[in-house]
């Protein structure tokens, strides 16, 4: 069976609200560029509670190329969302239904998934830092968008 860890992050600034996020996907136990990749966004107008479950959707979409019984480990610096996908009317489930109903659609399709809290001494969350501020910074003279992280980047992931 195919083992994969994803890691995600998000960060959003407040008036005006500016937002990004990044997820990095390794399968486990390869090497080189084809065990990893990874994406990054951003959005303007937009709330901490949809950048986390953006990250969310956007790191289990990224596993369509893997087998949907795939081993899942969700490493995740958000310490909220776990539990707010298990409350149907919970903060993110009534500021953010949309992106709520979508990151629920995800992860139920992943019938094998560990969510992990990341610890905050990681050094996988300083790049995914990073990466989101990078989506942030561009949803500022872009508006919404997504990008891959480019290889050379990703070889550099600490995770």
């Amino acid at each position: 069976m195919v083992a994969v860890t994803l890691w995600i992050a998000s960060l959003c600034r407040q008036d005006p609200s500016y937002g990004g996020w990044a997820y990095v996907r390794r399968i486990d136990g390869e090497t080189g560029a084809a065990a990893i990749k990874g994406a990054a966004g951003g959005e303007r107008r937009t709330t901490a509670a949809k950048m986390s479950l953006t990250a969310l959707t956007e790191a289990l979409e990224g596993l369509s190329d893997l087998p949907a019984d795939a081993a899942v480990t969700l490493r995740f610096s958000d310490l909220d969302l776990a539990s707010q996908l298990v409350t149907t009317d919970g903060d993110y489930a009534t500021a953010e239904p949309e992106a709520w109903t979508a990151a629920r659609a995800a992860v139920a399709a992943r019938p094998v998934l560990e969510m992990v809290p990341a610890s905050p001494d990681e050094e996988a969350n300083g790049f995914l830092a990073a990466w989101a501020e990078f989506g942030l910074d561009t949803s500022k003279s872009r508006g919404t968008f997504k990008a891959a992280i480019p290889k050379p980047n990703l070889m550099k992931f600490p995770g």
